[in-house]
């Protein structure tokens, strides 16, 4: 089951905005000092550079994800989760029919 409500968040207002938009995401921290982004990603093929290590949390439609070094395209729907290390990349596409991957990013 997909996370649902974070509480007790601090939300940066302004919106981080990549790819022209196809990438939309607001940052929080949590009461314990924890920082994640919330966001959206509409249809598109993206590549992200990470620096921490991530672990990203579908809460709604779906998206497609390929680790860096790995050929192998695979599927995170919504309630799943996909973990990247710090220090590298990820490709992720969303497919037109999906309309949006809506996730969570939980910054290790």
């Amino acid at each position: 089951m997909p996370t649902d409500q974070l509480d007790a968040a601090s939300v940066t207002t302004r919106a981080n905005v990549y790819f022209g938009g196809k990438c939309v995401s607001h940052s929080l921290i949590l009461p314990d000092g924890t920082k994640k982004s919330v966001g959206v990603i509409l249809p598109a093929t993206l590549t992200f550079n990470t620096s921490a290590a991530e672990i990203m949390e579908c809460v709604d439609g779906a998206c497609e994800y390929r680790l860096a070094g790995s050929e192998a395209w695979l599927t995170s729907n919504a309630g799943e989760k996909f973990s990247v290390p710090a220090q590298s990349a990820f490709d992720i596409r969303v497919a037109e029919e999906h309309a949006a991957y809506h996730y969570i990013c939980h910054f290790a």
